[in-house]
């Protein structure tokens, strides 16, 4: 059977308090870089799960989505050949889940996630002065939406794990 092309899921807050953006900034191997509070979507997670998860892990702040922003697809800038399977990080496909929502408590005793270096407070200006910075131009194009009125209702989104083959 040949391979199946799978996007990998991932999911991103976008999260604003007085006009600044919080980001990530994390340790890649092309070096330090900014990012949404993001991550892969888990095996038994649903969208929002997964959202609340990465933004605690990545931030130590409790985050409670209220809105879908976009649905992103980032990737290679050339299609691949059918059944083609990747060869490096620039050869994935990643679907990003954009959600907004309300930014909760602070836990000073979480230790974050490995590789993010610390989270920083932007601005939209100095995120759009830093593209060089930005781990995919997925976080430029988040923020852009958000301060452009981009809300969705969560119902948008279903999530059910009884169906039968899922697991297919």
């Amino acid at each position: 059977m040949p391979h199946r092309w799978k996007p990998n899921v991932t999911v991103a807050a976008v999260i604003e308090r007085d006009g600044r953006f919080l980001l990530v900034e994390e340790q890649t191997s092309e070096g330090l870089r900014l990012n949404n509070p993001a991550g892969h979507l888990d095996p038994g997670e649903s969208l929002m799960q997964a959202c609340v998860r990465e933004t605690l892990e990545e931030t130590a702040f409790h985050f409670l989505p209220d809105a879908v922003v976009g649905i992103y697809m980032t990737g290679p800038a050339q299609s691949q050949p059918p059944g083609a399977t990747p060869t490096s990080k620039r050869d994935i496909t990643y679907l990003r889940f954009a959600f907004r929502g309300a930014l909760g408590g602070f836990d000073p005793q979480r230790r974050l996630d490995k590789g993010i270096v610390r989270t920083v407070w932007l601005s939209p200006q100095e995120i759009r002065a830093c593209r060089d910075r930005h781990r995919s131009p997925a976080l430029e194009r988040c923020v852009e939406d958000y301060l452009a009125g981009a809300r969705y209702s969560l119902d948008l989104l279903s999530t059910d794990f009884g169906l039968p083959g899922c697991g297919a």
